[in-house]
């Protein structure tokens, strides 16, 4: 069965595969292409082999924002319900499906597809990999206000202009540079995200993800068992969201990454332990789940200032 599903899948190397997968027109442009999603989706279902809902793994960055998506989706682990417009992203090597339980028959919206080469000399191609969001799931996909849409229409009208000019020795200037400036607003807009789903969850008493973060962390430092130290992923997986989704947030809420916040917590529970035991330094840092007690020390001292032995005379 899953040798099946495996070979269902279809990988694409270049932009024209991409473009010739779906039946659409050729790229003016051999690293890019901008695609009219809603003219795409009609020209799948009228193709007899192939289905917009298929999934594929591009070699390529994509960005979409999709419209008029009928059905619940899943923001975090609850549902939501939107009528704006929701913009999304992906990496190359990344599987990209709809989601089965959508009705996508009436979607419109865009879809700007871009080979890697495209940024390859330039900054941008370093700087891509810190934009968090690549590597968030649909299901923490930005959701647009109305003006925010209306922005980026623009800039992709902009950048349609531009892929329909001769190619010259300015066109890849030109649209790396729109690709930075609309890679900045997402930047913009998801840190409203952010504090805007804080106060709706809040409005309606519900815990937020912080809290719910929080509460987790604290539960698991409460534990008297020797246990592994946690990882990024083991929270995000408690939460149902992605790594890079759950540390941007409490990054922009807190000031801290996901790492730093478990660091914290560990450091408040050796200094406890140092205090009210009589653990050796040894015994403690194999009870908070290092495998190396210098790793422990070393850590314990760039958080605190202090070696944990320092620290425990220091309280004498």
């Amino acid at each position: 069965m899953q040798k099946n599903m495996s070979s269902q899948i279809q990988t694409l190397h270049t932009v024209t595969e991409y473009t010739r997968f779906y039946g659409l027109p050729a790229p003016a442009h051999p690293l890019l292409t901008l695609i009219d999603l809603g003219a795409a989706n009609r020209l799948a279902v009228a193709s007899a082999g192939q289905s917009i809902n298929q999934p594929i793994v591009p070699q390529l960055y994509t960005i979409f924002i999709k419209r008029n998506l009928k059905g619940l989706l899943y923001y975090g682990h609850r549902p939501y319900d939107f009528s704006e417009g929701v913009m999304g992203f992906s990496t190359p090597g990344q599987v990209f499906r709809v989601d089965e339980s959508l009705d996508t028959s009436g979607v419109t919206g865009w879809m700007l597809v871009f080979h890697p080469d495209l940024l390859r000399k330039y900054p941008l191609g370093k700087k891509i990999g810190h934009y968090g969001f690549f590597s968030y799931t649909v299901h923490e996909a930005l959701h647009l206000a109305e003006r925010e849409e209306t922005l980026l229409d623009r800039l992709l009208d902009n950048l349609r202009d531009e892929c329909e000019r001769p190619i010259d020795a300015f066109s890849q200037d030109v649209l790396v540079g729109q690709i930075e400036l609309l890679l900045t607003y997402a930047d913009r807009f998801y840190h409203r995200q952010f504090f805007t789903r804080r106060t709706v969850e809040h409005d309606r008493n519900e815990g937020s993800l912080l809290s719910q973060f929080e509460t987790a962390l604290t539960g698991y430092f409460a534990q008297d068992a020797e246990l592994p130290l946690p990882s990024v992923q083991f929270f995000a997986d408690a939460l149902n969201v992605s790594p890079a989704y759950l540390s941007d947030m409490l990054r922009i809420l807190t000031g801290q990454n996901t790492q730093q916040h478990i660091h914290q917590a560990l450091i408040e529970k050796a200094k406890q332990r140092l205090l009210t035991t009589s653990l050796t330094i040894n015994e403690l840092a194999f009870q908070l789940g290092f495998e190396y007690p210098q790793y422990f020390s070393r850590l314990f001292k760039q958080k605190t200032g202090l070696s944990p032995v320092a620290f425990r005379f220091s309280a004498q």
